[in-house]
């Protein structure tokens, strides 16, 4: 059972990104549905380390998590700069990521602790 729960929850933080994704520029990529569910699960593991980290300790680490991710996804996915492009952007590294885009991270790493944190103990109890 435990992995058809990592299952259901990689496949709701794939689609939550791929949401974000297109509210925010209006279409996506297949590759983001894999980083989104990766990142759900790697955000959502936070919260189960003992000791507990505290909830700033675990936005900032999950906004490295997307910020990586998404470097791992860039580099896997975007090389001809076809999903996104950060090139014009200040900081970036490799066009993949930049500073800027990390900052936002951090609130939609809350908002994934708090989905994950809801739908790990209260809807998917099994």
């Amino acid at each position: 059972m435990k992995i058809w729960k990592k299952a259901v929850l990689f496949y709701l933080g794939g689609c939550a990104y791929l949401g974000i994704e297109l509210l925010w520029r209006g279409w996506s990529h297949g590759s983001m549905f894999l980083a989104g569910g990766t990142c759900f699960l790697l955000i959502g593991h936070l919260g189960e380390l003992e000791p507990a980290l505290p909830v700033p300790g675990r936005m900032l680490l999950g906004a490295g998590i997307i910020t990586m991710v998404e470097l791992a996804a860039g580099l896997l996915f975007n090389r001809g700069y076809g999903v996104w492009d950060y090139r014009g952007m200040p900081g970036n590294l490799w066009g993949q990521i930049c500073p800027g885009y990390s900052l936002l991270w951090v609130p939609v790493a809350l908002a994934a602790m708090v989905l994950y944190d809801a739908l790990n103990e209260r809807v998917l109890k099994l």
